[in-house]
């Protein structure tokens, strides 16, 4: 009996195949199925080991997508390609690539061709039945660089890159040219569409091809490619590695009519990084002449990197990267350039004898600091599948190492533009003494002040009257929102996740809750029986969310909370719900949102009757908004749409609204979805 046969017996199923007569019955087999035929009788008869999944071949990347990808939307889209160039630029970082070509068709189609070694296509020893390319493309945790003697540095080292790909597709299909001849194999949904087939002799090529199409189960009937989004990602790319060039095509059909990607374009950059950010950076002000950049090369078992820095008049950032993988959440190598930049500035004044500079941090010297960061390093640790953020402890003393000295020289030769830089930065840790002294703030009156969250992006206006108080979900948000806002009166609090659900919560967990507490300093307010109106810093609260059920439960989450704590603001008409689109129609020139599909229908039938496909994109967030996009449709006074929460007459109805829906009783939302079901119209799951 086959393994498969011996777990279908032990678990008190029937086989596939019949079992051996001869072979004796083994008792815990025979339990085993007493046990299954017995009923239980503390109610978990529905729950067997019928009902256990084991999940084969590359099924677990489509049914849970975001494990490997973060999820289904635009930018886990993107991330495919991602998967895809990364291969090809492990080839040429190893040396044996010099070129990728990235080719966007008008059917939706990605290619990515490099002139590498190309995937190994003989029998993998393991699955003799099976090429190494099959194995590679059907199996998760299945590649060439685990072991670094294939690959010294590379970025895919959980061998489920290229595979994920494959299963996330609806069609796939892999180009080799190795040893003079040329091979192929299809896929769909991850599955092989024959075997691999041997297409003859070919001269003059060498390297792989993969040209995919986005599965629409999983993306959405929608979803596409963005080419300035691939541009982008491409361009990065060639900045990472000087050695290699990356060819970039696009059919014209693709570009939209104010969108400046070119079709055909070609990245080679010598220069690397300096050069990226020099082109980021553009006519900005910049606080030294020349930027700080460098190289170390690898030296016995150490790693090599690459940066370039400067300091400018605006918000600084750090772009940073593994084995030419964007790290978009930083991580140990981040915190060694942070460490080494602030180290040799504070030395330097100490050097000169400026004793300013004692009160200068790590803030200080970053927050006007534009850098670039790129390491090379073997079997690199990041957090998580989609490698937003290194976890390697030696990538730290690596970057601190290796840019300690050049730094240190670059102040001392460059003496006048040290000056500039140190003065700069004390600057920048006076303010921030000013800040923190200035503890407490007051809107309404001079007498009372108030300590505001950090994470508040406040107005500039003293007043109330006209303030609002913009209360959205999560970081990116946050930011698209503080861009899009007018600053005079309009402030942006981004909460990290979903908020307690206060109708549950005991006071201890209420009092010790962050967000909840960054609320109710922002309002100033105060709470219950201590909330006063005259005390309110704003105008209006509007709680703005994505257009989704994720959002939908963040809302009732943060208006149970207002109900609950402060159900005078609800009274006095402060509290609103921004109404931001689902869909953006663009049609020529023309340019409108939908909130919602049956806006979107509405808009169809009245607004765009004239010649020419209209283009339908859905927004998957407010995130994922551009800022101009936001401030048009959901934070602009003369466009936007705004809905205020109002509190009922009936005080005893909307209590045990509130209790049965939120409270800690789950019969009482069973009894209320059972008394409303025969109501619903539409079903969101």
């Amino acid at each position: 009996m086959d393994d498969a046969n011996d777990l279908f017996a032990t678990l008190g199923s029937t086989p596939t195949q019949p079992a051996t007569p001869s072979r004796p019955a083994d008792p815990l087999v025979q339990a085993a199925k007493a046990a299954a035929r017995q009923q239980p009788k503390d109610g978990s008869e529905g729950y067997s080991a019928a009902d256990i999944e084991v999940l084969e071949g590359l099924e677990p990347v489509r049914r849970r997508p975001g494990m490997y990808i973060g999820g289904t939307d635009e930018k886990a889209l993107h991330h495919l390609f991602a998967e895809v160039i990364d291969n090809s630029m492990d080839e040429a970082v190893a040396g044996h690539a010099t070129f990728i070509d990235v080719e966007l068709d008008a059917d939706g189609f990605l290619t990515v061709t490099d002139n590498g070694r190309g995937i190994p296509v003989d029998p993998h020893p393991k699955f003799r039945d099976k090429s190494a390319l099959e194995v590679i493309m059907t199996t998760l945790h299945a590649g060439g660089k685990f072991d670094s003697k294939v690959y010294e540095t590379s970025g895919g080292l959980h061998g489920v890159g290229v595979s994920v790909v494959n299963a996330l597709s609806d069609v796939l299909e892999v180009e080799v040219a190795r040893g003079r001849k040329l091979y192929r194999q299809r896929f769909s949904r991850g599955i092989p569409q024959g075997g691999l087939e041997n297409l003859g002799e070919v001269h003059n090529r060498r390297g792989t091809r993969v040209r995919f199409h986005p599965d629409a189960e999983i993306f959405g009937k929608n979803a596409k490619f963005e080419p300035a989004r691939l541009w982008r990602m491409a361009r990065s790319k060639a900045y990472l590695f000087g050695g290699v060039e990356i060819r970039w095509s696009c059919d014209p059909s693709l570009i939209g009519e104010k969108d400046e990607t070119p079709a055909k374009a070609v990245f080679h950059f010598p220069g690397g990084l300096k050069d990226y950010l020099s082109a980021s950076l553009g006519s900005e002000f910049q606080v030294t002449r020349e930027i700080f950049a460098g190289k170390s090369e690898k030296q016995g078992g150490h790693g090599s990197l690459e940066w370039a820095v400067t300091w400018f008049g605006g918000d600084g950032f750090i772009n940073s990267y593994c084995n030419t993988i964007p790290t978009g959440e930083g991580g140990t190598h981040e915190m060694g350039f942070r460490n080494v930049l602030t180290r040799g500035l504070k030395a330097y004044a100490d050097l000169v004898g400026n004793k300013r500079a004692s009160i200068v941090t790590g803030e200080d010297v970053m927050i006007s600091a534009a850098g670039m960061l790129s390491v090379f390093i073997r079997e690199p640790e990041f957090v998580g599948q989609t490698k937003d953020r290194l976890a390697t402890v030696e990538a730290q003393r690596i970057v601190e190492t290796a840019i300690r000295d050049a730094f240190d020289h670059w102040l001392a030769d460059n003496p006048q533009e040290a000056g500039k830089l140190l003065d700069w930065v004390i600057a920048r840790a006076d303010e921030r003494v000013r800040r923190r002294q200035e503890k407490e703030v007051s809107r309404k009156s001079a007498v009372r002040k108030l300590r505001l969250p950090g994470k508040l992006a406040d107005c500039t206006q003293s007043a109330a009257q006209g303030a609002e108080l913009f209360i959205v979900e999560g970081d990116s948000a946050g930011g698209s929102a503080k861009q899009a806002r007018d600053r005079a009166s309009q402030a942006v609090l981004p909460l990290r996740g979903k908020i307690l659900n206060v109708a549950s919560a005991g006071h201890d967990k209420l009092s010790a809750n962050q967000q909840i507490a960054d609320i109710i300093q922002a309002l100033g307010c105060g709470t219950r029986s201590k909330y006063r109106d005259e005390d309110l810093r704003y105008d209006r609260v509007i709680i703005m969310t994505d257009a989704d059920v994720d959002g939908a439960h963040i809302a009732s989450l943060l208006i149970t909370f207002f109900y609950q704590e402060m159900p005078h603001l609800i009274r006095n008409g402060h509290l609103y719900m921004a109404v931001p689109p689902l869909y953006r129609l663009s049609q020529g020139g023309k340019t409108m949102y939908a909130r919602d599909d049956a806006h979107k229908d509405e808009l169809l039938k009245t607004e765009f009757t004239g010649r020419g496909k209209v283009e339908i994109g859905r927004f998957k967030g407010l995130g994922e908004m551009m800022a101009a996009q936001l401030k048009e449709t959901t934070m602009d006074r003369g466009k936007r749409t705004l809905l205020r929460v109002d509190v009922l007459d009936d005080e005893t109805a909307t209590k045990a609204s509130v209790d049965a829906l939120m409270g800690t009783k789950p019969e009482a939302r069973f009894r209320f979805i059972q008394e409303r079901a025969e109501f619903v119209e539409e079903l969101d799951i």
